[in-house]
């Protein structure tokens, strides 16, 4: 069983001559012979255990069961810890904490709740994102994410009447540097490293 998961064909669970056929690992609940006999039930999980199963609605099941006549109970779960996913872009350096607050249910719907906010934004914005304001206005929550996705601008451009082939490599990669938003320090380096490569590949082929 390990590394994989054992696998039955529709026709062996669906067999008439079976009552009920309970079955378990996957979390969503479903019944597969739905409207017919037997009952071939998933019940579920009784918890959310990750954000995939954000929406999902939860139960436990109680089965009468009889010898070609089998009655399925679904009793919902409410009372389960709620995966709250929210998301924004920030499209403005102007009340960027207020913006981010906002993204996020009031701190009522927030406490003892599983809580995720996906964070995009220009790359260059980063220290305006204040982690520590978020996590206090969220201290109510039982686990509280922050997921950054910073964009960086992805067209290069060129500066008038030059053309690829009249800059160097380097010239091209500082070029490239500056497009992507990398700090003083960072395109230092990265020319120090390129610069080596460059060199070492000349006297390769000069070799």
């Amino acid at each position: 069983m390990l590394g994989s998961d054992l696998v039955l064909s529709g026709s062996l669970v669906k067999d008439p001559r079976l009552d009920y056929v309970a079955l378990g690992h996957i979390h969503k609940a479903q019944d597969l012979n739905e409207g017919f006999h037997p009952p071939v039930v998933y019940p579920g999980s009784i918890e959310r255990v990750d954000f995939g199963e954000a929406r999902d609605e939860k139960f436990f099941v109680i089965a009468e069961v009889e010898h070609g006549k089998t009655l399925v109970d679904w009793r919902k779960l409410d009372q389960i810890r709620s995966f709250i996913d929210c998301s924004v872009e920030l499209l403005s350096q102007e009340n960027v904490s207020s913006t981010l607050e906002n993204a996020l249910p009031g701190k009522n719907k927030i406490k003892d709740a599983y809580l995720r906010l996906t964070i995009t934004y220009p790359r260059e914005w980063e220290s305006l994102i204040d982690d520590q304001a978020l996590r206090k206005y969220a201290a109510d929550a039982f686990e509280f994410h922050i997921i950054r996705r910073p964009q960086i601008e992805t067209r290069i451009r060129l500066p008038e009447n030059q053309a690829v082939s009249s800059l160097s490599p380097l010239e091209l990669l500082d070029i490239y540097w500056k497009a992507g938003h990398f700090n003083e320090n960072e395109q230092e380096t990265l020319n120090k490293l390129a610069m080596e490569i460059l060199t070492n590949n000349t006297q390769t082929n000069l070799e």
